[in-house]
């Protein structure tokens, strides 16, 4: 498996690094088990010193980091700019809350008394994709670090500058080598460091197919697992919303990332009285989307970050149109160099299309018609995945209720689904399983240990 870096702007290939060798492995799990019985007796002051430097310099070198994202996958540089941020605010976060996330728990007892403690289990496995190439990193990485594990990242193939640059950054921030290290990986070295007795907790965020593959290796090494696995997320504007704000949200939470993010809407379904006019605003919108070089300050939308990503989702624009759909605007590459795509409206999605059950990781707009509150629920959840969703509605009441009749593991109100540190993140079907971010996301790898002292007493049987 080639770990290259291609510029999405230009296709020009500009370095290529090697697999990790076997011995390289063995050698890398053997440094972050040492590591692990030296970080875990670390405190958590001691750990936080560490991790809340890794946000200072992520700060102060915040160009460095936001440019080696655009070039690598793509992301227009301001929006990088906000990601390299938000990394570094997870990291902090964690720093900061972390000893009292983890804090022993009291259980109240008739005689004697009992504790439940939180420790740290070990080395884990993080397989991470390429659309957030820090924002996915800190999540995982910051809340298990700061819980005592040591992590091993297997990080996407494209953009393997901006996962040396994140080692570098613990190195550079304190840690002890074997804290935190990244492999270029096969799929099948993959495997088995997911088999090695080692590690003891596996985290994967990418597609249903790679996270059913992963899930299947950890349950037979008995090891736990989180999936965060992507989706196909509604936004629902009923027809009292706010339609300019709707509007507005639906296109900023589309076009983010060019479109490439598991909570970007995806599927807009709108009552049916303001569908005409909500269509009519996205075609203006597209319209005037400046496409072009992702570094330059008046670009609203730069390449997908692959020529695979581009000519799938062309592809599945063409199978989505032949299925009975109708292509409105867009949905072609553009002309010259880099991977560049016209953003797309398709409408007149029935069941069985392609375009009514495939999650599409790119700037096209899958319009949908509701002529009830219930059958835009019924829309909303009639599909595999189940990750994020989103309402709009003047009525706070109204809203709350379609939220709670929404399947899905996140639901905003008025605003489109988005991530904060404080916020839990993840989902529920096909878009995966456990927690990342907030409280939740630090009491998924840890052993929660029951200490109990009994009264000598009350001791006799």
């Amino acid at each position: 498996m080639a770990y290259d870096t291609i510029n999405p702007a230009t296709g020009e290939q500009l370095a290529t690094f090697p697999e990790h060798t076997a011995v390289e492995v063995e050698a890398a799990l053997t440094t972050a088990q040492k590591a692990y019985g030296n970080w875990r007796r670390l405190s958590y002051v001691q750990r936080a010193a560490i991790v809340n430097r890794a946000a200072e310099i992520m700060r102060e070198r915040s160009d460095e980091f936001s440019k080696l994202i655009t070039l690598e996958m793509g992301k227009v540089y301001q929006e990088a700019v906000g990601e390299t941020q938000l990394s570094a605010d997870i990291l902090s976060y964690y720093a900061e809350n972390a000893e009292a996330f983890l804090a022993p728990e009291p259980l109240s007892q008739k005689d004697g008394e009992a504790i439940v403690v939180s420790q740290p289990i070990g080395i884990l496995f993080g397989i991470e994709p390429w659309n957030f190439p820090y924002y996915q990193l800190a999540r995982f990485v910051a809340p298990n670090l700061m819980a005592g594990n040591t992590v091993i990242i297997k990080h996407a193939p494209s953009v393997p500058q901006c996962a040396n640059l994140f080692e570098q950054l613990f190195l550079e921030a304190g840690a002890e080598l074997g804290v935190y290290t990244n492999l270029r990986l096969s799929n099948d070295q993959a495997a088995s460091v997911i088999a090695d007795e080692r590690v003891k907790g596996v985290a994967v965020t990418g597609s249903d197919r790679a996270g059913s593959a992963v899930a299947s290796e950890a349950g037979k090494a008995m090891k736990g697992s989180t999936m965060e696995l992507g989706g196909s997320d509604p936004f629902l504007v009923l027809d009292d919303a706010n339609f300019e704000k709707a509007l507005e949200w639906a296109l900023w939470s589309r076009l983010l990332n060019c479109g490439q993010g598991c909570v970007c809407a995806k599927r807009f379904i709108v009552a049916e009285s303001l569908y005409d006019r909500f269509l009519a605003g996205a075609q203006k919108a597209l319209a005037t989307t400046k496409i072009g070089n992702p570094m330059q300050k008046d670009t609203n939308l730069g390449p997908l970050a692959s020529e695979k990503a581009r000519d799938t989702l062309i592809d599945q624009v063409n199978r989505s149109v032949k299925a009975g759909a109708t292509l409105v605007m867009g949905g072609k590459a553009v002309d010259g160099p880099g991977f560049f795509f016209e953003p797309a409206i398709l409408t007149g999605i029935e069941k069985g299309n392609p375009a009514y059950s495939e999650e599409f990781f790119g700037p096209v707009f899958l319009m949908f018609k509701a002529k009830t509150e219930e059958e835009a629920i019924a829309l909303a959840n009639d599909t595999p995945f189940g990750l994020a969703s989103t309402v709009f509605s003047e009525d706070k009441d109204r809203a709350a209720r379609v939220a709670a009749e929404i399947d899905a593991g996140m639901v905003f109100i008025n605003h489109p689904a988005w991530t904060a540190p404080d916020l839990p993140f993840g989902g529920v079907k096909q878009s995966g399983y456990g927690r990342e971010l907030s409280r939740l996301g630090i009491q998924e790898f840890v052993n929660k240990k029951l200490i109990r002292t009994q009264d000598a007493a009350s001791q006799a049987l």
